[in-house]
């Protein structure tokens, strides 16, 4: 089943627009033809909605809902990544990654010790491309909302965001106690928006140390290996997905709790 992101907007009653780039993917490359049946979210609600296409023109494919399901695929907690800028083309492995994992946002910093040094149009540029990345990635891994990924910010910005937030997570390569990272890890609840923040290469400065310590994060140990930037914080991830993923219900094909058919 071939998912695709669509405004909020475009959804009018029961009919869907699609539009953009999608539109050549569809009839150009999937080569789709009217009565199939396609999966569209509108990247904010949560929902599927299942439709069959109608018609597929040069800058619109127009489709008909069939039913609505509310199957929880998300997880019940908000995780905002803050990673500090990697080198080379590291960040769109950790961005799609994350996406795949259940990141809610992806927060890209530039912290004192980067290599990379993004500013006015190249940061610009990047960013875009970062965004098409979630985008991608959120189809691939069937999720029901656009993760974000944010402008590249500074570290105090980047603690500034992070203020509201219940839980802070600061992995660090001098922390120590794997038992209190589990303690950290196995206390958070369903429904609490959590913060898991990433050093690049060369580490946080001692000075980033104590600004994030202040800000409330809670310095973390990752196990007694030095993990790469771009693996941290999908360790990290991949913890809380464990923690927080739901139960199952029903089953895959459409007999699952949350289906709501359309009058």
């Amino acid at each position: 089943m071939h998912q695709f992101f669509v405004e909020p907007d475009q959804i009018e009653g029961k009919k869907i627009r699609i539009v953009g780039s999608d539109v050549n993917h569809i009839r150009n490359v999937l080569r789709m033809k009217p009565g199939e049946e396609i999966s569209v979210s509108n990247g904010v609600d949560g929902r599927e909605y299942r439709c069959g296409i109608d018609s597929i023109g040069e800058n619109e494919v127009c489709a008909t809902l069939r039913f609505v399901k509310e199957d929880g695929l998300e997880l019940p907690s908000r995780i905002y990544l803050f990673q500090c800028l990697p080198k080379g083309d590291k960040m769109e492995l950790v961005i799609q990654k994350a996406v795949e994992l259940g990141a809610y946002a992806v927060i890209p910093v530039a912290a004192k010790r980067c290599v990379v040094k993004l500013e006015g149009q190249k940061a610009q540029s990047r960013a875009a491309r970062w965004r098409q990345i979630a985008e991608a990635a959120a189809k691939q891994s069937r999720r029901r909302i656009m993760p974000q990924v944010m402008e590249i910010c500074g570290m105090k910005e980047a603690l500034a965001l992070a203020a509201p937030l219940d839980v802070k997570l600061f992995p660090y390569e001098l922390a120590g106690g794997m038992k209190r990272t589990r303690e950290l890890v196995g206390r958070i609840r369903p429904g609490q928006s959590v913060a898991v923040f990433i050093g690049p290469e060369g580490g946080f400065e001692d000075g980033e140390v104590k600004e994030a310590s202040e800000a409330g994060f809670v310095p973390i140990t990752l196990g007694k290996r030095i993990l790469r930037t771009e693996t941290a914080g999908l360790t990290v991830l991949s913890w809380l997905m464990y923690q927080l993923e739901p139960e199952e219900r029903g089953d895959a094909e459409g007999n699952a709790e949350g289906v709501r058919n359309i009058p």
